[in-house]
């Protein structure tokens, strides 16, 4: 587990922040175009700013959802991808309330959900995704019981992978821990929460992580194999090409942004980085990106495609990046928020749009130890 002692990683942190940028190696610079540089930092302030003004004083963000503890974590990870640690700095207080709320919401089973009238799932692997990511970042009290919290947490979504499921569906997870089938998405989240874990000494045994990296490639679209290519004429086959393939959210379904998205973040976080199914994916995000606000899934398709071009870097960072800055810095309002999201995400509310806002804008900031290349 990573164990620093809380001021030196304040002084790290800070020392780090404001390093200018011609003293960081060139391999290791923020590939942050110069005409934005400046604009997405105060996009950050800003929104970090309202995130902190409308945390509840029990350490939650509210949303239609209930006590969600899925929508606070993701404000968390936003204070952390910004470059604030738990106990430090102006933020320092807001990001430990938070994750007191989600170590107080665990179950008997291990469950982290609060009070939330959504899916247990997707609360319960973001919210250990969070706590990996900052285990060894706390005071004393506080990693003493995320030390009792978090091993729960994982056992439980190594336990549900372990369900009896149909061949094509096996080793992924849905939205129940009991659940028989898979889907992308779920398994995303769980995937990530594993790797993170490993990444902070956890002895996530490998074959977990192979055997959901094998369901995430079942789910490619079109299955490649069932496609007869010598009989398409070379030009519609170099025009595909192009356009990458993208990944479905269950095997044999079209693909989908987010969908796609998810599964190069995290082939390229386990593994498989530059695979040739990772790279035709990112072909597949160029070509298809998230054009215009109030589309489906607006915030998870941003923060999953974001994420994933920035993993892939060159071409695919440089080509996708110009167009986010441009869309979120146009959608800001002047409180620093993001409008709530259309459709399933409209329940959300506001303060998940802006936290999801601000961990696609800031990845290049390479603060949260998961998303560092």
């Amino acid at each position: 587990m990573r164990r620093f002692g809380t001021v030196l990683l304040c002084c790290c942190v800070m020392a780090i922040t404001a390093m200018p940028p011609d003293s960081i190696r060139a391999d290791q610079a923020a590939p942050v175009p110069a005409k934005y540089d400046k604009r997405i930092e105060q996009a950050v302030a800003k929104a970090l700013t309202y995130l902190a003004k409308h945390q509840h004083a029990e350490g939650y963000w509210p949303s239609g959802m209930g006590k969600n503890t899925a929508v606070t974590s993701l404000s968390v990870m936003a204070f952390l991808g910004a470059g604030y640690t738990p106990g430090c700095g102006p933020y320092g207080t807001v990001i430990d309330k938070g994750i007191d709320f989600v170590m107080a919401s665990q179950r008997s089973n291990g469950m982290l959900t609060g009070n939330s009238s959504h899916g247990p799932w997707y609360s319960h692997t973001i919210s250990t995704l969070m706590l990996s990511e900052v285990s060894g970042m706390l005071d004393q009290k506080r990693q003493k019981q995320l030390d009792k919290v978090l091993p729960k947490a994982l056992r439980l979504i190594l336990t549900a992978q372990k369900i009896k499921k149909h061949p094509s569906n096996q080793g992924g997870w849905r939205y129940q821990p009991t659940s028989t089938d898979s889907d992308i998405s779920c398994t995303g989240w769980a995937l990530m929460s594993l790797r993170s874990a490993r990444g902070n000494g956890v002895a996530v045994p490998n074959k977990a992580i192979d055997d959901a990296v094998k369901f995430i490639l079942k789910c490619r679209s079109p299955a490649p194999e069932s496609k007869n290519k010598s009989a398409r004429p070379a030009g519609l086959r170099q025009a595909q090409s192009s356009r990458g393939v993208g990944f479905g959210y269950k095997p044999g379904g079209g693909p989908g942004l987010a969908r796609t998205a998810t599964a190069v973040l995290c082939l390229e976080l386990c593994g498989k980085h530059h695979s040739a199914e990772s790279l035709a994916g990112g072909d597949w995000i160029l070509a298809h990106p998230v054009r215009s606000f109030g589309s489906s899934f607006f915030y998870y398709g941003l923060y999953y495609s974001a994420q994933a071009m920035f993993q892939l870097g060159g071409k695919y960072w440089r080509q996708y990046v110009p167009q986010m800055y441009e869309m979120m810095l146009k959608y800001q309002r002047a409180d620093g928020s993001w409008p709530q999201g259309s459709s399933n995400e409209a329940k959300a509310g506001t303060c998940y749009s802006t936290a999801m806002g601000v961990l696609a804008i800031s990845v290049s900031y390479r603060q949260l130890p998961i998303y560092q290349r």
